[in-house]
């Protein structure tokens, strides 16, 4: 089974989500609660998406190495760790932060979502990055 386009959906996926991400971002900067809302459900679907594609393409194709060495592996090795580690980590500050805002606890919502947000958008653009890294560098 050819599987050789699912990393560019799984990028695609990565990076609609970081869009969205920094469009509910600017929303709430302008007190736009309505469209933030929408943009952080938007992006939470996606990174749904996002998963369930990440993991049955590496069910089914297995680990991808990255083949360069040098400086660049060095670098590749350390964006790969990072994101890894966060990534790791994000769904659940996200279903977190999510649920305080769905059950009316702005205060909370607004602390967490301060911890939340850098972090997922770094994954999401680190997602990105390293697809770029291991595909088309």
């Amino acid at each position: 089974m050819n599987l050789n386009w699912m990393p560019a959906l799984n990028a695609t996926l990565n990076g609609l989500s970081g869009f969205f991400l920094i469009l509910g971002f600017i929303f709430i900067k302008n007190k736009n609660k309505n469209y933030h809302r929408n943009c952080m459900i938007v992006a939470f679907s996606i990174s749904i998406l996002f998963l369930i594609s990440y993991v049955t393409y590496h069910a089914l194709s297995g680990i991808i190495y990255f083949k360069k060495g040098g400086w660049i592996h060095t670098v590749y090795i350390w964006i790969l760790t990072s994101h890894t580690i966060l990534a790791t980590i994000t769904p659940f500050l996200a279903i977190w932060t999510l649920m305080l805002a769905l059950r009316g606890n702005f205060l909370k919502h607004k602390k967490i979502a301060s911890i939340t947000f850098p972090i997922w958008l770094y994954v999401s653009i680190t997602g990105v990055l390293v697809y770029w890294m291991l595909f088309h560098l």
